[in-house]
């Protein structure tokens, strides 16, 4: 209580010498009508915030009694951490030299070697394109048999893997700018073997591009959203539009839900490692008994 007994007449003094100090001011300047009116508007302020301070340095010294009787037990609380306060896995923290160079463009530390995440994501988006049964989703969906269909069958593939990686944190990031690397690489090399021609496959690949991104955005709200945003998402990107029947949009959900979910069941270190990822299949008898699987077993250089 005396520390702050003498902080308040500290700061009591420095405001009369600071009002006098402004009075001089006041009788040597030639624009006296303007200071004053200034000075005037600043001292009110100044006035103000010391009678604030005045009132909470009372407030302090006569709880200060209070306070020592109790029981201080600042960390024994029962608050409950809302969405803003907990920690997310994926947020680590980094030096400033690490921030610097990723803002100019460069990589910094990883958890693994480069090379072995490379690997891993190749292998990720492999079995994006060669584990999912492109057949029976064209034939369940009524889906065209052509390479933009093919193309909006693995997005969604991709798409449930990034969100998966993700929450790897700075790791994972890299990993996802490597799969979608891949996977551009990917269909330019399908246009090229089906005989599409270079112009025509540019402006095609300038179109994917666009819908590639629009689509994560539609559906990352589907899937933070209920089962309606969802659908909607399915609709647009997946279905273009065209989708008559109710029932195959319920299936996707249906699919799209439980596919995340057993991708989260999946250890993310296995995940970085290996990119070892297999799918539920589109038709089941029962979507919800989502087994973990077993983990791959790799050697030191992550094969």
């Amino acid at each position: 209580s005396s520390l702050l007994v003498s902080l308040f007449q500290s700061c009591q003094t420095g405001v009369t010498q600071w009002i006098a100090a402004c009075s001089g001011l006041l009788q040597t300047t030639t624009a006296r009508g303007q200071c004053r009116r200034m000075l005037y508007s600043i001292f009110q302020r100044r006035k103000a915030g010391q009678f604030r301070l005045s009132k909470s340095c009372g407030g302090l010294i006569r709880a200060n009694g209070a306070i020592a009787q109790q029981n201080r037990s600042f960390y024994n609380t029962n608050k409950h951490l809302s969405a803003k306060d907990s920690v997310h896995p994926s947020e680590e923290k980094v030096g400033a030299f690490t921030r610097l160079m990723e803002a100019m463009g460069f990589t910094g530390p990883l958890k693994y070697s480069r090379w072995k995440i490379k690997v891993a994501a190749l292998r990720m988006y492999t079995c994006c394109v060669e584990k999912t049964d492109y057949e029976e989703f064209f034939n369940r969906c009524q889906m065209p048999d052509t390479l933009n269909s093919w193309f909006l069958v693995a997005q969604l593939h991709v798409w449930m893997c990034l969100v998966r990686m993700k929450q790897e944190g700075r790791t994972g990031k890299y990993m996802c700018r490597y799969i979608v690397h891949c996977m551009w690489e990917d269909v330019e090399q399908r246009g090229k073997v089906m005989g599409i021609n270079s112009v025509v496959l540019k402006e095609d690949l300038r179109s994917m591009v666009e819908n590639f991104y629009a689509a994560l955005f539609g559906y990352d709200e589907g899937i933070l959203s209920d089962d309606h945003v969802l659908a909607a998402a399915l609709w647009r990107n997946l279905f273009n539009r065209n989708c008559e029947d109710p029932r195959h949009l319920e299936l996707l959900v249906e699919y799209v839900r439980k596919q995340v979910q057993h991708l989260d069941a999946l250890s993310g270190e296995d995940l970085l490692l290996t990119g070892e990822v297999s799918w539920r299949p589109l038709v089941e008898s029962n979507a919800h008994s989502i087994l973990k699987p077993l983990s791959p077993v790799y050697n030191d250089e992550g094969l």
